[in-house]
């Protein structure tokens, strides 16, 4: 028997040009799968063959896990029964128990081939994903071999792939037959059918194909550093040129257009603007928004966000139709764009001046003339006041040295109190709302003041209700209460 199981082996793997090492594991899972059958559904049974004698053992075998966590007996043993068993054994061990062996030509022959059949078309499968996948070609191109619920199933040299109805542009009407290129997006290895899942929707499907049409992009002349698509509709992409005698916004439309057009032929006539990309986040939001022309612009460091002033005339431009110009341009730039008119601004700017001058004159205690002379100087905070170096504060014209030393302290007194509060509502608070994604110990603070001490008191907030007691955003407000209830709906 165990010379008949090795010539076996040897002649389904000449047959098949798989590794010896497969057919084995093929045929130990029919012998275990056989086993299994005159057991029990649920154990778990192992057959191991000897690869030089032929030879093979059946053991059934158990997982051991804390009692506690133990559903499937036929497979899993708790540590207390386990440790009667075998006194040294650990989580995660196995207790093994020796089986009778199975007669092989009790299995089947057609059962064992069967098995083993599917084993070694799994691995000359993998086989041709992983040839596939090493030659790192991302654009791919193939025939439309049958649509499935509006997926389209793609044939990619030997293999099939699986263009998702969603990641078609919308609109293009995709038959059986036609040729399409699109993006390698993922591989789902734990699919049954296509594991390659493609896609025509994504931003880097549109720079793959500019590299395709662009060789200084392949020649490394040229680099695409951003993309973002509102597929079939409108996209943007920034480019930079690694050669100062290369215009990157000529070569990548080409003559008379020829490149860009090639481009927008494959994704249904999408309009593309090319932009230059810059390393100065303003100058690379300016650049994004165009046509729109910007007046003003003022960068917020720690958001992410920068208003940008654009005068009444090109507002409608630098918002797009349903904001499909700003949008894109926040995408491609990573940059929070609030895009505003001359008069919103000033209005906005007049509003952050009277919270400055009102936080000054309460906190300080000072007149609204020594305030706004310290708005115009360009503080903006109370750490400024009280931190900045003694020279800068004594350049200001209108302060003597005692006025300034008299600040400094206001600040810094001011400050420390704050902190001793701070920590006073502090100690009040639970782990659970500190801990909380999101929060702060200043937001934490302000909360336990107003009597929101515990996670499930901030989840019992309405948004309005947080806005008002804390002072923040809406949008912040809303995120904190989600992530407040999220445990709730766990449990």
């Amino acid at each position: 028997m165990s010379r008949e199981i090795l010539l076996l082996v040897d002649a389904l793997a000449r047959e098949k040009n798989v590794a010896k090492d497969i057919v084995f594991a093929a045929l130990e899972s029919a012998l275990a799968s056989a086993t299994k059958k005159r057991i029990h559904d649920d154990a778990d049974v192992v057959v191991r063959i000897d690869r030089a004698t032929g030879d093979y053992e059946s053991v059934r075998r158990w997982l051991v896990m804390p009692d506690e966590e133990v559903t499937n007996d036929a497979a899993e043993m708790g540590i207390i029964d386990a440790r009667e068993i075998k006194p040294d054994v650990q989580i995660g061990d196995y207790i093994e128990e020796s089986l009778e062996s199975i007669d092989f030509g009790r299995i089947g022959a057609q059962a064992a081939k069967q098995v083993i059949l599917q084993k070694i078309r799994d691995a000359e499968r993998e086989q041709v994903l992983n040839d596939f996948l090493e030659r790192k070609e991302f654009l791919v191109s193939g025939s439309i071999k049958r649509m499935e619920r509006g997926n389209a199933i793609i044939e990619v040299g030997r293999l099939e792939a699986v263009l998702p109805r969603d990641q078609m542009i919308p609109k293009e009407n995709l038959r059986v037959g036609d040729r399409v290129k699109a993006y390698l997006l993922r591989v789902d290895r734990s699919a049954r059918g296509p594991q390659l899942i493609l896609s025509r929707t994504a931003p880097e499907f549109l720079m793959k194909l500019f590299e395709l049409e662009v060789p200084e992009i392949e020649d490394g002349l040229l680099e695409i550093k951003a993309c973002a698509r509102d597929p079939g509709l409108r996209a943007k992409i920034a480019v930079k040129s690694n050669d100062p005698r290369i215009d990157p916004i000529g070569t990548c439309v080409g003559l008379r257009g020829s490149r860009v057009t090639a481009v927008r032929n494959e994704i249904g006539g999408e309009q593309i603007d090319i932009i230059v990309w810059s390393p100065e986040p303003a100058q690379f939001v300016i650049a994004a928004l165009q046509p729109a022309e910007v007046v003003s612009i003022v960068v917020d460091e720690e958001s992410h966000a920068m208003d940008v002033v654009v005068d009444e005339n090109n507002l409608a431009i630098a918002i797009g139709r349903s904001g499909q110009n700003v949008k894109l341009a926040s995408e491609l730039t990573g940059w929070t764009i609030n895009l505003m008119s001359e008069a919103e601004s000033a209005e906005k700017s007049e509003r952050e001046r009277q919270a400055l001058r009102s936080l000054f004159m309460t906190k300080l205690d000072v007149d609204d003339e020594v305030a706004d002379i310290l708005i115009d100087e360009g503080f903006s905070s109370l750490e400024e006041i009280a931190y900045v170096p003694l020279a800068e504060m004594l350049e200001i014209e209108a302060f003597d040295e005692e006025t300034v030393t008299e600040l400094r302290n206001r600040a810094r007194n001011v400050l420390l109190t704050e902190a001793i509060v701070t920590e006073e509502q502090l100690e009040k608070v639970s782990d659970d709302l500190l801990g909380l994604e999101g929060m702060d110990k200043s937001l934490a603070a302000a909360l336990a003041g107003q009597g929101i001490r515990t996670r499930d008191e901030l989840a019992d907030l309405a948004v309005d209700e947080l806005v008002e007691l804390a002072g923040i955003d809406e949008e912040r407000a809303k995120a904190l209460i989600s992530t407040a209830r999220a445990h709730w709906f766990e449990e």
